[in-house]
C-alpha cells in the first residue's frame, strides 16, 4: 500500500499555482526556494508524474499537475474542515449573506453544506436579490457579505470565479430562427442585458423584449417554453436548453465574473471564514459540459468545462 500524500507538499503545490511562482510560494509557506523545489520533486516522485514543465523562464502545470490541483484543494479544504469541527474555539453568531437566485440555486447548496459542517454554531441568514439590490444592501449595512456579478460600476468585489455568458434558447423550439427575436432579460440595469443588447445592436439584429424580470426562474421558464431567448452564465444552464453561437448568428458575449462583496460587520472573523468557504467551494465546482479547453495560466483561474454552441443541455 502506498504511503499517504503529504499535506505540506500539497499546500506548497497549491501556493505555487496561486502565487504564480516558486519564489512567491516560498514566501507564502515560509520556506526557502530550494526547500520548495525539494518538496515538489518529492511530490512528483510520490505521484509518479511530472507536475511542472518549463515554458521559457516560467513553469507551467503539466496535464497531470492540473489534474492534481483540484484533488489537492479538496484535500486541504477537508483537512481544515476536520480541524475546525474539533475546535472548541470555533465561530458562533449570525451572518447575513445575499446572492442572486441563479447563483443560489447552483452554488449555495455546496457553500452552505461545507460552511455548516465547519461552523455549526453560526446561523446563516440568506436573501436572494439581483446584484444591484445586493450592492445597495451592502452599502446600507444590511448584509455582511454578498455573492454578486462583478461590475466595475458596482464598486469593489473580489472576483472568485469566471464563466462564459451564453445565448440560450429552448432545445425543443426554433425561437432563434424568428425574424424578430423575442428576448427575456433582467431589469434594465442588469449588466448581462446590456451586454446582450450591445451585441444585438452591433449585428443589426431585430429583436423585441417580451419579458423583464429580476427572477432567474421567470427567465428560465420563458426560455424553456420557447417564448424567448436569453443570456445566462454557464452555471444557470438547465436541461432542455440549447446554447447558441456564431453559426446561429449570435456574437460572443463577455465572460460573467462572480465576485464577493463585504459589508461593514462587527464579526469580521465569521465573514472571512465564509468568504474563504465560498472561494474554495466555487473553485471545486465545475459545470459538467463539453470538453476542457485551454491550458493552465498561473495568473488566471482553474480550467472549466465550457458550454458549446448548438449543445443541448441534458442535465447536471
Amino acid at each position: 500500500m502506498k504511503a499517504p500524500l503529504d499535506l505540506d507538499q500539497l499546500q506548497t503545490f497549491v501556493s505555487i499555482v496561486d502565487t504564480g511562482s516558486f519564489t512567491r510560494a516560498a514566501e507564502a509557506v515560509h520556506r526557502t526556494q530550494s526547500a520548495v523545489s525539494m518538496q515538489m520533486r518529492r511530490l512528483e516522485e510520490r505521484i509518479g508524474k511530472p507536475l511542472f514543465e518549463k515554458d521559457g523562464r516560467t513553469n507551467r502545470l503539466t496535464e497531470e499537475g492540473d489534474r492534481l490541483l483540484s484533488y489537492a484543494r479538496r484535500l486541504l479544504f477537508l483537512n481544515r474542515e476536520t480541524l475546525a469541527a474539533f475546535d472548541d474555539r470555533r465561530l458562533e453568531g449570525t451572518i447575513r449573506i445575499g446572492t442572486p437566485d441563479d447563483y443560489a440555486d447552483r452554488f449555495l447548496p455546496e457553500i452552505m453544506a461545507r460552511f455548516a459542517r465547519s461552523n455549526p454554531r453560526v446561523e446563516l441568514t440568506v436573501i436572494c436579490e439581483p446584484t444591484p439590490g445586493l450592492v445597495e444592501h451592502i452599502k446600507r449595512g444590511n448584509l455582511d457579505l454578498a455573492l454578486v456579478t462583478h461590475s466595475d460600476a458596482h464598486g469593489q468585489s473580489e472576483v472568485v470565479r469566471r464563466e462564459p455568458l451564453l445565448w440560450v434558447t429552448s432545445a425543443n423550439h426554433a425561437t432563434h430562427e424568428q425574424d424578430v427575436l423575442p428576448m427575456a432579460f433582467g431589469r434594465p440595469n442588469c449588466i448581462w442585458r446590456r451586454a446582450a443588447v450591445d451585441v444585438l445592436d452591433r449585428q443589426n439584429r431585430d429583436y423585441r423584449i417580451l419579458f423583464t424580470s429580476f427572477s432567474a426562474t421567470v427567465i428560465t421558464a420563458a426560455v424553456l417554453s420557447g417564448l424567448a431567448i436569453s443570456v445566462l452564465p454557464e452555471c444557470a444552464l438547465r436541461p432542455g436548453m440549447r446554447v447558441l453561437g456564431d453559426a446561429d448568428g449570435f456574437g460572443a458575449l463577455p465572460d460573467c465574473r462572480i465576485g464577493i462583496m463585504r459589508g461593514q460587520t462587527s464579526r469580521p472573523e465569521i465573514v472571512d471564514a465564509l468568504a474563504r468557504h465560498i472561494s474554495e467551494s466555487l473553485d471545486n465546482i465545475s459545470v459538467p459540459l463539453g470538453e476542457e479547453t485551454g491550458s493552465f495560466d498561473f495568473a488566471g483561474f482553474s480550467k472549466m468545462k465550457r458550454g458549446k454552441p448548438n449543445q443541448i443541455v441534458p442535465g447536471w
